[in-house]
């Protein structure tokens, strides 16, 4: 299993990204995956999760502002992050549930980790 996130960078208050992550070694469609964040001296947090059949979770923090999908035929995970703040500078990781299973499990049910894409919003 390998994933591997793509698209940070640095962007004013206000911008979008878009993050991806590429999976290997299992199907995304078919799996529950999120994107994780955590910024400089603070603790890992769930951003947004999507199981197999589509229905995704955010937390309230970035609720109408995030969206998270998938894409089938590139089984790859996407973030598309818009109205950025510069609280949402950190690093941005996707998992995988820690079973490959379709339903979430919680926050604390993903056992599989990219190395992570910075993001950086300047005010």
């Amino acid at each position: 299993v390998q994933l591997v996130e793509s698209g940070g960078g640095s962007v004013q208050a206000g911008g979008s990204l878009t993050l991806s992550c590429a999976a290997d070694g299992f199907t995304v469609i078919s799996t529950c995956m999120a994107w994780f964040r955590q910024a400089s001296g603070k603790e890992r947090e769930g951003v947004a999760a999507i199981a197999s059949y589509g229905s995704a979770g955010y937390a309230r923090s970035v609720k109408g502002r995030f969206t998270i999908s998938k894409d089938r035929t590139k089984n790859t995970l996407y973030l598309q992050m818009t109205n950025l703040r510069s609280e949402d500078t950190a690093m941005y990781y996707c998992a995988a549930d820690r079973a490959l299973g379709d339903e979430c499990q919680g926050w604390a049910g993903f056992g599989y980790w990219g190395q992570g894409t910075q993001v950086t919003v300047s005010s």
